[in-house]
């Protein structure tokens, strides 16, 4: 199942990174249009064991917003692009260059914020952080976000004990066609 998986998110990614450019140039001249900054930011997240890196998203809030989980984040802190980005989920397509560099999945548990305390310890008592944070995972399609850590924590675990890559393509399509 793991390289089963890590070629499917290697390929997945190729191919999605691909096609979506023309929707990430796009994208990008939005948001330098409805805010000074720039249009992709990097934040440190919480990955596999434990360990940090750089999550590439493309910028949804005005610049100088402080870095906090979005259910925490100032609604008014949303430029007018970054909300049309959040709801389509657009702001996440830089992250296929993590999934490219090895440091997350397509589909696994989010990557949360180091501040997230109680998260990252309701997950490394389930064995959640052994695992690649993906794009997304079973908790969105569920619409479980972070201000419930146990549960999003459960839930992950779940998601660990009968990942396949049938559940993958499941979850994949989920996320896209949730409204």
């Amino acid at each position: 199942m793991k390289a089963a998986k890590k070629i499917f998110d290697l390929a997945g990614a190729a191919v999605l990174l691909v096609v979506t450019s023309p929707v990430l140039l796009l994208a990008v001249i939005a948001v330098r249009a409805s805010s000074p900054g720039p249009a992709i930011f990097s934040q440190t997240r919480v990955g596999r064991g434990g360990a940090l890196f750089r999550c590439h998203k493309l910028r949804t809030m005005y610049q100088g917003t402080p870095s906090l989980p979005t259910h925490q984040a100032p609604a008014n802190a949303v430029t007018s692009a970054g909300k049309v980005l959040r709801k389509f989920k657009l702001d996440e397509l830089p992250q296929f260059w993590n999934v490219l560099r090895g440091e997350m999945s397509l589909v696994g548990p989010r990557p949360c914020l180091p501040s997230q305390t109680e998260l990252i310890e309701c997950r490394r008592r389930l064995g959640v952080l052994e695992a690649l944070p993906g794009i997304t995972g079973l908790a969105q399609i569920r619409g479980i976000d972070m201000s419930n850590p146990r549960l999003l924590a459960e839930t992950d675990a779940t998601y660990l004990r009968t990942a396949s890559l049938w559940l993958d393509l499941r979850i994949l399509f989920g996320t896209l066609y949730r409204r």
